[in-house]
Formats: C-alpha cells, sequence, structure tokens
C-alpha cells in the first residue's frame, strides 16, 4: 500500500516520527515556513545527562531515578517494515530527549506554523533530569495468542519470554496486564517523565496504541551503593539487600542475558528481561497493625532497617538466631527470610520499583502501592521460583493484591548514533 508515487506508507510513518517535514509541506525550496527551526544542540553536554549508547539500555543499571511513567503498546499495524521504522523513530527520539533536547527537527516552537509541533512542548525550558527510555518486547509481538507469526519472529522468540504465570493470590486485570511493546522511562522530574512516554505514543500514533500505563513516585529500591536505602508505603526500608549496579560480577550473573543462555535468541545478548508487577497494598489494613506484628511481617526493625536478628540496615540477617522461647527472632514466614537469596538457591534481581498512588477507590480506600519492577537475566529461574514462594508463604501477601502482571525481553543498547533499539532482532 502506498499514499503516493513512490512514497510507502511505512517511509512516511518514519518521517513522521523522526519530525521531518517533506518538501510539500515545507515548500518547493525546502525551508520551513512561519517559524524558524530549533537552535543547533550545544557540543556540551548539559549536566544530569544520562549517556543514551552503550551495550546496555540505560535505565537498568542507572542509579534509581525518583520519577516514572511506563507504558505497554499494543502493536497495530501488521507490517514488519513498519515496525522497524517506528523503532528507529523512537530510538531517534530518544537519544534526543534524553540529551534534554525537543524531540523532532524543529522541536516545540519551531516548524511550520500550520503543522503539529515535532514535540509537545511541556518539557520546554526543563533539564534532561536524568532521563532515561528504556524498551522491551513483550510475547505477543513473537507470537499472537492465537499462534499466528506476526512479524516472523517466532523463530527467535527467546524460551524464557513467557508470559507469567497465574501465582497464588492473584487479581489480575488484563486491562492492566502483558503488552507487545514496553517504555519505561525514568528521571528526576515528573514532567520529563511523562513527556518522553507522551511523545513516543504521539510518534507510534498508527502503529502502536497504548493499552496501560503507570506514573511512579519516590524509588522503592537502591540501585548504587551511593544512594540510600528508599521506604515504601508501609513505612519500611525498601531494597536493603538489593543487587548494585557496582557488584559488575553479580550483574553478569544475575541480570544480563549471556549469548550462550539461547540458541534461539543470541540477539538478546547483553539485554536482560523485566518484570513488572502492579501490587496494590491494603494501607488501611496495615495501619491499623500493631508495629509488633509489622516488624514481624518485615523480618526488619522499622526504624533503622536492621534485621530482627539484630545489627544494623546492612548486617547480614541471622536466621538461625533464637529468642528467649526458642522461636526464630526473624519469623520463617517474613519476607525478609523468604526473599532472601539463601532460601532462593542464591538468585538476586535488580529492584527498580516506585511507589504509586491513584487516588481513592469506591469504597474511600487509597488505591495506592508498589509498582514492582526488575531485570534478570532469566525470569524462570530468578523471579517465578521466588514470587510462587512469597505468594504462598509469605505473612506480607495477607496485605497484598496483584492486579496488573507483565514480562518484556530488553534488547542490549544502541553502540552508536546509527544503531536503533531492536536491530539485533530484526538485522541478524
Amino acid at each position: 500500500m502506498t499514499d503516493g508515487p513512490g512514497v510507502s506508507r511505512r517511509r512516511l510513518l518514519g518521517l513522521a516520527g523522526a519530525g521531518v517535514v517533506t518538501a510539500g509541506v515545507a515548500g518547493a525550496s525546502g525551508v520551513a515556513l512561519g517559524r524558524a527551526s530549533a537552535p543547533e544542540p550545544s557540543t556540551t553536554a548539559p549536566s544530569g545527562v544520562v549517556d543514551f549508547h552503550g551495550a546496555h539500555q540505560a535505565g537498568i543499571a542507572t542509579p534509581a531515578q525518583d520519577r516514572l511513567h511506563f507504558a505497554a503498546f499494543d502493536v497495530t499495524t501488521d507490517d514488519r517494515e513498519d515496525l522497524v521504522e517506528l523503532l528507529r523513530a523512537w530510538t531517534d527520539a530518544a537519544r534526543t530527549m534524553t540529551q534534554g533536547r525537543p524531540a523532532g527537527t524543529y522541536g516545540a516552537v519551531g516548524g511550520p506554523y500550520d503543522a503539529p509541533p515535532d514535540d509537545t512542548g511541556e518539557a520546554l525550558d526543563l533539564p534532561a533530569s536524568r532521563l532515561t527510555i528504556t524498551i522491551g518486547f513483550g510475547p505477543t509481538l513473537f507470537e499472537a495468542a492465537d499462534g499466528e507469526d506476526r512479524f516472523g519472529l517466532a523463530s527467535r522468540r527467546p524460551r524464557a519470554l513467557e508470559r507469567l504465570p497465574h501465582f497464588p493470590g492473584d487479581q489480575l486485570d488484563p486491562a492492566r496486564s502483558d503488552g507487545d511493546l514496553c517504555v519505561q522511562a525514568c528521571a528526576d522530574d515528573p514532567q520529563v517523565a511523562v513527556h518522553a512516554v507522551r511523545n513516543l505514543a504521539r510518534i507510534g500514533f498508527g502503529a502502536v496504541g497504548v493499552r496501560w500505563s503507570q506514573l511512579g513516585f519516590g524509588r522503592t529500591s537502591s540501585t548504587s551503593t551511593a544512594q540510600q536505602t528508599p521506604r515504601n508505603l508501609f513505612g519500611f526500608k525498601d531494597g536493603t539487600r538489593n543487587l548494585k549496579a557496582e557488584e559488575e560480577a553479580d550483574m553478569a550473573r544475575h541480570v544480563w542475558v549471556a549469548e550462550a543462555d539461547d540458541p534461539r535468541a543470541p540477539w538478546l545478548a547483553g539485554g536482560s528481561y523485566l518484570v513488572a508487577r502492579r501490587i496494590n497494598m491494603h494501607i488501611e489494613t496495615w495501619d491499623r497493625t500493631s508495629l509488633r506484628e509489622q516488624e514481624a511481617v518485615i523480618g526488619r526493625d522499622k526504624g533503622a532497617g536492621a534485621p530482627l536478628s539484630g545489627g544494623e540496615e546492612h548486617t547480614d540477617p541471622d536466621f538461625a538466631l533464637a529468642g528467649r522461647e526458642g522461636e526464630p527472632l526473624i519469623p520463617t514466614t517474613s519476607h525478609v527470610h523468604l526473599a532472601h537469596p539463601d532460601q532462593n538457591d542464591g538468585v538476586r534481581m535488580l529492584r527498580r520499583g516506585y511507589n504509586f498512588t491513584d487516588g481513592s477507590d469506591g469504597l474511600g480506600r487509597l488505591d495506592a502501592g508498589l509498582f514492582f519492577l526488575a531485570f534478570v537475566r532469566d525470569p524462570a529461574t530468578h523471579f517465578i521460583p521466588m514470587q510462587t514462594t512469597l505468594a504462598r508463604d509469605d505473612a506480607l501477601s495477607e496485605y497484598l493484591e496483584h492486579r496488573g502482571s507483565a514480562l518484556f525481553a530488553v534488547p542490549p543498547g544502541v553502540r552508536d548514533e546509527r544503531g536503533y533499539l531492536g536491530e539485533t532482532l530484526f538485522d541478524r
């Protein structure tokens, strides 16, 4: 299908996504009418810029920012070349926006006066705010629920990229689960994060549609040794034992996919798997629970974050240490006990979750909780067994309800200006 002599529909998609104006709009001379183009970017990188290029996508090992806008998309086109053009356009826009610059050639206030701007404009005058944009592929991008090989990718689908199982107690909403593609935008300014996803959704109009999205505030994990441990909405320090970016050997062991991991998916080497879970917290019930019970459920002191076996926050828990009545000081049903690597064959994950509050429900209770995000080398070994145990045995489960669930394969990073996210999948 074409939109005119010699111009394909997918080529127009790519041009629109990159913000290019054709001669028919800009005039025969190719000069934009009505407004000047955006100023040339500075050759000096502004502060707060996270490098977009690298062996891995930014937004994984990057020290966790304070704000999140996460969106899952359904691909609405059935044309493989349209999909590739979309990924190219998204990559170009991500490169630009993570540098603190507007998307497109002309930005928010340049270009033809009678045409929509290339950029939506709400981040004008704001710094880059350590914006990172991370993109992943869901199972249904490779093969639809009915088995259709939508884009000729079924033979390259990673074996571990399956829809997450239904865990005990799950109350999943299909409208908040799964998706063909995902975009994780993290920044220290909420408007910068929202701006990023908004512009990628705008660029993708006609090829993708938003399936669901989630805003997050207040990181719930430390992903760098330079960061202090934050608190979740239950008031406890969260992520004390989280894998840190500086632990390079453990990152290679537990987060980054190796080429030999899966003969079907060598293209994923240097990437990871992203687990997303929307976990509602029963805030009001928790708030009426005694401090003694809260600490027993978590397995840590609420104030200092130390394990109940003693010491300071980062002291290793002593699960064998018993109190005067002979019971372990850290209950065997506590979250700390069940989630500890010692109880899970030594596996670890890199958590990058966020708090969320989406108003109140019909009964006046807070619609709030944890938007759990974790990067793992293999969900079959690094997430599913642990979550099965937690869902079945964790005392904390009484106060939680899992409402959304998704798994995505996150391809490796883009090494230079010529590449695009997903290139290893489509071009190998």
